[in-house]
């Protein structure tokens, strides 16, 4: 195949998922200021596992809340450090908190599905919202939420946190997710349509109706998924209820991992549920790889005028989204500039984590192992 080939593929790989990003942006946007009179009802749903760097700031976060009549939940599950300590000392001095025990792990299920599972039947209200202890809200997110969830006449609403990052691993990988959500799924089709191929969430803040629950069985119908996200976005639209998702910088932080061997093993144990799945790996490899990285690897082997301004033109495509993310997603500028390199090890991340469940090696999270995706 000739370079003049290899430009022209390269180019159109980095155009089009550019173009949508941009497209996108109009979508993805913070939920709307809550106008409702009568403060709604919810319960606010946290798993805990080994949490007790998190655990606290997340509660003090969520009792800040306000417009929210709200009760919160917080399940220790088998934590060995202070985690229940620390949830302890919050319910004495207010009556909203209170701590529960998890039941023993069934076979089958992942840790997290089972303890937001186990929540679920804890709840009183009808309204549940589960955030993961390492997730901060701002005093109005709850509130903001359900505002878009009644707009939308959604079932389940999902929200994409401020990404913390600190160490070059974060920079580089963590904020490919709003990349890859925007560059590559029309948004349109999640907006005015319930096909479950447009089904997109992020596991670290969800809400949703305690009906839309059990009418489709919630996390008891996804009982192995790692990545809850998805998977429960789509399961709802398989029932043909409606789901929306929403952007929460500003409203919400959370700093996933605190290593670059955490960062690796976080993203790995869930990734065969998305690019990395058999289904989706080649396809998600020629374009991310064509758009992303080609243009850059081709660009100093030519010097057909054409040919370069082709290159030049891709590299330009795949640095944009990530230009934009900067102070759209508060993100940092090392993180753009690496792009390539982000696409590259994310690349080789999905490969690894495909390799290892065709191996029968298990994903391993917060020392448990789990045979997932």
């Amino acid at each position: 195949m000739s370079i003049h080939t290899l430009s022209q593929i390269a180019f159109w790989c980095a155009v089009i998922p550019a173009a949508l990003f941009c497209w996108n942006l109009y979508y993805f946007r913070r939920p709307p200021v809550s106008n409702v009179s009568t403060p709604p009802r919810m319960s606010v749903l946290i798993p805990a596992r080994n949490e007790e760097n998190n655990i606290g700031d997340a509660i003090a976060s969520v009792l800040a809340s306000q417009h929210i009549d709200f009760e919160l939940i917080v399940l220790d599950d088998a934590s060995t450090d202070r985690t229940a300590v620390i949830i302890d000392e919050y319910a004495a001095s207010d009556p909203r908190v209170r701590r529960e025990p998890a039941p023993t792990l069934a076979p089958g299920w992942a840790g997290k599905a089972h303890a937001a599972h186990s929540l679920s039947r804890l709840a009183r209200h009808n309204i549940f919202c589960f955030i993961d202890a390492d997730v901060r809200i701002a005093p109005g997110t709850l509130a903001r939420m359900h505002a878009l969830m009644l707009r939308r006449n959604a079932a389940l609403v999902s929200g994409f946190p401020q990404e913390i990052t600190i160490t070059q691993l974060e920079w580089v990988l963590l904020p490919l997710i709003q990349f890859l959500l925007l560059s590559y799924l029309p948004l349109a089709g999640l907006r005015h349509t319930n096909l479950p191929a447009f089904g997109a969430g992020c596991g670290q803040f969800l809400m949703m109706t305690r009906e839309g629950y059990e009418t489709t069985g919630g996390y008891a119908s996804v009982r192995s998924t790692m990545h809850d996200g998805i998977t429960l976005a789509k399961l709802f639209r398989k029932h043909r209820l409606h789901t929306e998702v929403a952007d929460l910088t500003g409203l919400a932080s959370c700093r996933m991992y605190n290593s670059a061997g955490d960062v690796w093993s976080g993203l790995s144990k869930n990734a065969t549920e998305g690019i990395a799945a058999p289904a989706r790996i080649v396809p998600f490899t020629l374009l991310l790889f064509c758009g992303q990285v080609l243009p850059w690897l081709l660009l100093p082997f030519t010097h057909d005028r054409a040919v370069l301004e082709t290159l030049a033109s891709a590299c330009a495509a795949s640095l944009l989204p990530r230009l934009l993310s900067i102070p759209r997603f508060r993100q940092h500028w090392i993180s753009a500039v690496s792009h390539p390199i982000g696409v590259t090890l994310l690349l080789v991340l999905q490969w690894s984590a495909l390799f290892r469940k065709l191996r029968g090696a298990p994903a391993t999270w917060k020392g448990r192992a789990f045979n997932v995706g």
